[in-house]
């Protein structure tokens, strides 16, 4: 089954020197961009990351860090990384809670907006995982009849990751084929952040979704809880997306309390 898309849908799948979504570095991705009228459109890099790669993903991805050293580093490809990305909705394999949330770091450390406002984001994972808890090659094979031969390499991982969604949309009737449909079901959270750090409860408030204060309001934290809080999460080791966000809150905060003051005032 083709995809039913009103603009383009890019999957992506990266390699990286670790789990670290704040401190971490891409060191290969591949986004293989399917277009309205299903004509496809690939970009493949691998990535100086300028920091070393950790043994364990040396290990899973069998990239060392002699094979990057003459390779572009993000900030050498940003700009047309960014321009491929134009426009697009996204897709991957875990990526709402690791791969957007990394990809986006990459580019604010580079001084590039990666404007997430108006983008879609499916998680196959999670469309997966709804339906039959198990990982990317078993995915492949169940859905799709194949080995994954090439598993971990961004390449491998992401084109079967366009396969196994084609044959999610093919085997179980209740998934729309249309963007608005998948992304609300694949994802997990309503995330305000893209780490997904802070999310909206039930009645569209901001609350923590970690550490001693998960689940209470960001507001009720900061103004009445812990006021020293804010103050621990910008020095501390959170993504820089994250920080921003939770800059954003605390500035409409106070903008909605000077408000009151004023009306109480007039």
């Amino acid at each position: 089954m083709n995809l039913n898309l009103k603009k383009p849908l890019a999957f992506f799948d990266l390699e990286t020197t670790g789990l670290n979504v704040a401190h971490d570095r891409i060191i290969e991705i591949c986004v293989l961009k399917i277009n309205p009228d299903q004509t496809e459109e690939t970009f493949v890099s691998r990535i100086n990351p300028t920091i070393p790669i950790s043994k364990e993903a040396s290990e899973i991805t069998g990239i060392k860090d002699e094979d990057l050293k003459d390779c572009p580093t993000f900030k050498d490809i940003a700009p047309k990384l960014s321009a491929f990305f134009k426009n697009c909705d996204l897709g991957g394999f875990n990526s709402n809670k690791f791969d957007v949330p990394l990809l986006v770091e990459e580019f604010l450390r580079v001084g590039i907006d990666f404007d997430m406002k108006n983008r879609k984001c499916v998680d196959v994972q999670v469309i997966y995982h709804k339906k039959e808890q198990r990982n990317l090659s078993a995915a492949y094979q169940f859905y799709c009849g194949k080995n994954l031969e090439d598993a971990h390499s961004a390449l491998g991982d992401t084109s079967a990751t366009y396969e196994v969604l084609k044959a999610q949309l093919d085997k179980y009737p209740d998934l729309e084929n249309n963007l608005d449909f998948l992304s609300k079901y694949s994802a997990q959270t309503r995330n305000v952040d893209f780490a997904g750090r802070i999310i909206y409860d039930e009645s569209g408030k901001e609350v923590f979704n970690f550490g001693k204060y998960k689940g209470k309001s960001v507001e009720e934290v900061l103004e009445k809880l812990d006021k020293g809080y804010y103050d621990w999460m910008m020095k501390s080791d959170f993504a820089q997306n994250t920080k921003e966000v939770l800059t954003a809150i605390k500035d409409k905060i106070l903008q909605n309390k000077l408000q009151s003051k004023f009306s109480g005032l007039s």
